[in-house]
């Protein structure tokens, strides 16, 4: 009976304990993330404040093969393309040539989840035709190309077809997300992008981005 009664009180304080430790836990990583963006977007302020306003640039001139004839290689048998899809997957899986032919995608700027490689796009964080009107169009072959295909910063991103479709070459002041939860990393992202490549920005872009930063406190 005494051991009966010790197993239910540890049964109990289990019970109410672990669901107890759970949500410290939850609520902490939740803090930590909310400071992680409001670094980044202090971060972002900060090289925003650092970049060039002025009047966008004529289109003219501009072709997406100018930027990108076709996708880079970056490993064997994988190009650029192929190499965001399985890093940005789950459970990708890819035919002797590197394509992937099985997988699931998650659009964050929709929200939808996606299990067909045909139903999803990588996107050009900043578009190539907006980089354009923006300083690009002054670049060797080299960089632009270098640009479209970037790895390191923040510019290609798994997206669905639609949401890519949707953005085109418009800028944050045009287009943003569709999921405000992620205005936050699309501007920090956006910013980072143009401040590496010392890409200028409009005034209108530059007050759409500092307006998606303010999202970051509450993110």
């Amino acid at each position: 009976m005494i051991f009966l009664r010790r197993a239910l009180r540890i049964a109990v304080f289990t019970l109410v304990v672990l669901p107890l430790t759970a949500v410290i836990a939850t609520q902490q990583a939740a803090a930590d993330s909310r400071r992680q963006h409001q670094t980044d977007a202090g971060t972002a302020r900060r090289m925003l404040a650092q970049l060039k306003v002025a009047r966008p640039l004529s289109l003219r001139g501009y072709s997406h093969r100018r930027f990108q004839p076709r996708w880079a290689h970056h490993k064997g048998r994988c190009d650029a393309r192929e190499t965001v899809l399985s890093r940005d997957g789950r459970g990708v899986r890819r035919n002797a040539a590197c394509h992937p032919v099985k997988g699931v995608w998650y659009s964050p700027y929709d929200g939808k989840r996606l299990r067909s490689e045909k139903l999803v796009d990588v996107d050009h964080v900043v578009p190539l035709a907006y980089a354009w009107r923006t300083g690009a169009r002054t670049w060797s072959q080299a960089r632009r190309r270098a640009f479209a295909n970037d790895l390191t910063r923040p510019e290609l991103v798994t997206v669905s077809h639609s949401a890519n479709i949707a953005k085109g070459g418009q800028g944050p002041q045009s287009w943003r997300p569709q999921r405000r939860g992620y205005w936050c990393r699309y501007a920090t992202s956006w910013i980072t992008v143009k401040h590496h490549y010392r890409l200028f920005v409009t005034r209108k872009e530059k007050v759409a981005l500092l307006n998606m930063l303010r999202t970051c406190s509450r993110s």
